[in-house]
């Protein structure tokens, strides 16, 4: 990673995480809170690849953790494996389908959040396990859906001048010139 993709990252889990802080977290739909951090750190996976992915998510869930006085480093575990599993999607397969974001945002929120619960009870939380938690999470999912095609979207849009090259087009422009080809020998 380059010097300019790293103050970028970083600008943007700040930005959203303050965003996520001071205004997301006022507004109510359907009784849930839409969660942004999940939205972009899988946007960052997405974009950028793993080892992008799971350093904004660690960058993130730590940032969050401390500003709301949790307990440190659940968010950030749990973030890590999220920014980490989109970046080896965009690795292995190269999604590129326009419902792509919608998908990949309510798997990343499902991840996020049931993941978070199971660490907190597994730590030894003392916090009501009921099916109104169940509904809780899959609500969240369903809003986080709704809005991860703009987080994706803007996000990529602040990443890609940073980013070099991708590989994968200079491969293709290298093998589409003529002559290089094993058909063209005999």
């Amino acid at each position: 990673m380059n010097a300019a993709l790293i103050a970028r990252l970083t600008a943007l889990i700040l930005g959203s995480a303050l965003l996520e802080i001071v205004a997301v977290s006022q507004v109510s739909i359907f009784g849930v809170n839409a969660d942004l951090s999940p939205l972009v750190v899988m946007a960052v996976g997405l974009t950028c690849g793993s080892v992008a992915g799971a350093f904004a998510g660690f960058g993130c869930g730590l940032f969050l953790d401390l500003a709301l006085v949790q307990t440190l480093g659940v968010s950030s575990l749990v973030l890590t494996v999220v920014g980490y599993m989109a970046g080896r999607l965009r690795e292995d397969r190269d999604p590129q389908g326009a419902l792509m974001p919608l998908a990949a945002g309510a798997v990343a929120t499902l991840v996020a959040e049931g993941g978070y619960a199971i660490v907190q009870f597994l730590l030894g939380v003392d916090a009501p396990v009921s099916w109104l938690l169940a509904r809780e999470i899959v609500t969240t999912v369903l809003v986080n859906a709704l809005i991860a095609a703009p987080v994706f979207a803007i996000t990529r849009r602040w990443l890609t001048p940073s980013l070099p090259d991708d590989w994968r087009r200079r491969r293709r422009r290298a093998t589409s010139s003529p002559g290089l080809s094993p058909l063209t020998r005999a």
